[in-house]
């Protein structure tokens, strides 16, 4: 997929990961200028950035840290230009803790809201300002298919990904009349590191097959798959979308599959 993005700047966090990586490399590779930010270093992605013919600049910070987000904006704002686009892709990730809601601790259930919808807020808010000012700009937020259809011992990763869904709709009403849009991408089972080791190894053959059963296309995702659908919102041709979530599943959230 080919769009102009030409002399606008964006912001993509959580970029050291998998998909924000592929989503920094697709706005970039289409002429945005990067703001490439990660709790741990994206000096990685940036420099891929650069390799491939690019224009990007780091910025380490936690997004859970409201101050610390504020500090980042006004850098890069100072650094690049005005922001146009914000990808919230920073995510605290699963875990490996699987609990049922009577025995889910704490401890990760603020670990996991504090990134994954805390984090959203922080910078749609901090970057809102500057575009209702300008009355120009769009955000896309990661979401997931958790957040639609929920998945057991998972309650604070659906109920952040539940509350990005909304957020995304709450914040498109109250900006849409300054020209500002916020939508969402809400993947489905993606293929990364991470869930290859779980489901697709040669010793998970069994548990791949009952994932892949529950989905209507019977494949998984790739992480370019939520960059294109991130990089069509971003651009002109969604120049009149805002307020929606795209859901990049396969089907998996369309209904219930059966073989019965």
């Amino acid at each position: 997929m080919k769009v102009d993005l030409s002399n606008r700047i964006a912001m993509v966090t959580g970029a050291a990961g998998a998909i924000g990586r592929s989503t920094a490399l697709a706005l970039a590779e289409n002429g945005a200028t990067l703001a490439v930010n990660d709790v741990v270093s994206p000096a990685q992605v940036c420099a891929e950035i650069v390799q491939r013919g690019g224009k990007a600049a780091c910025y380490r910070a936690d997004v859970s840290d409201p101050a610390a987000v504020q500090a980042m904006v006004a850098k890069i704002e100072s650094d690049l230009g005005p922001l146009e686009i914000l990808a919230n892709c920073a995510r605290a990730g699963l875990g490996s803790r699987r609990s049922p809601i009577h025995e889910f601790p704490d401890a990760e259930w603020q670990r996991i809201l504090r990134v994954d919808l805390d984090g959203v807020f922080y910078c749609s808010r901090a970057v809102s300002a500057q575009m209702v000012t300008r009355r120009k700009g769009t955000i896309i937020n990661i979401a997931s298919a958790f957040g639609i259809v929920p998945a057991r011992f998972q309650c604070a990763y659906a109920a952040a990904k539940a509350g990005v869904v909304n957020l995304t709709r709450a914040h498109a009403l109250e900006v849409g009349q300054y020209g500002v849009r916020v939508n969402g991408v809400a993947p489905g089972l993606i293929l990364t590191e991470t869930s290859r080791a779980a489901f697709f190894g040669p010793e998970n053959k069994q548990n791949a097959d009952a994932l892949l059963r529950h989905i209507p296309l019977g494949v998984a995702g790739d992480t370019e798959d939520v960059a294109a659908a991130v990089l069509y919102l971003a651009s002109d041709a969604a120049r009149n979308v805002t307020g929606q979530v795209l859901v990049v599943d396969g089907g998996w959230t369309a209904g219930f599959t059966r073989d019965w």
